[in-house]
């Protein structure tokens, strides 16, 4: 497999792991019935935060695929730590959060080796 493709691929398990994660934790908060309240203070502001961030790995599937060797390893390396930033600084203590942060972390260092390793 070349290494856009690996890349991209990568991307998406990342993405994936954010949407499950996400979606999990939403059914957690309906099923306790706090119908969402006080998830990290002001719920409008949060949410346009993760829709930014969330758009990052949503973004690398492609550009992964696209840009030239020095950007594609630029971008994939910054796009990595701040999707690892905003994992783990938005993170919880629910198990089904630390098994998908976990994953997306680990892929996310995967990506960082492989374009850190990638030679043209």
């Amino acid at each position: 497999m070349n290494v856009k493709t690996k890349l991209s691929t990568l991307w998406i398990v990342v993405l994936f792991n954010l949407i499950l994660a996400d979606i999990l934790s939403v059914f957690i908060e309906l099923v306790n019935k706090n119908t969402l309240d006080g998830i990290l203070g002001e719920v409008t502001t949060t949410m346009a935060i993760a829709a930014v961030v969330i758009n990052i790995p949503i973004a690398m599937i492609y550009f992964s695929r696209t840009l030239d060797f020095k950007l594609n390893r630029l971008l994939n390396l910054i796009a990595a730590v701040v999707t690892i930033l905003f994992v783990v600084g938005g993170g919880s203590l629910l198990p089904h959060y630390i098994i998908c942060a976990s994953i997306e972390v680990l892929v996310l260092f995967v990506i960082m080796r492989t374009v850190w390793k990638w030679e043209v």
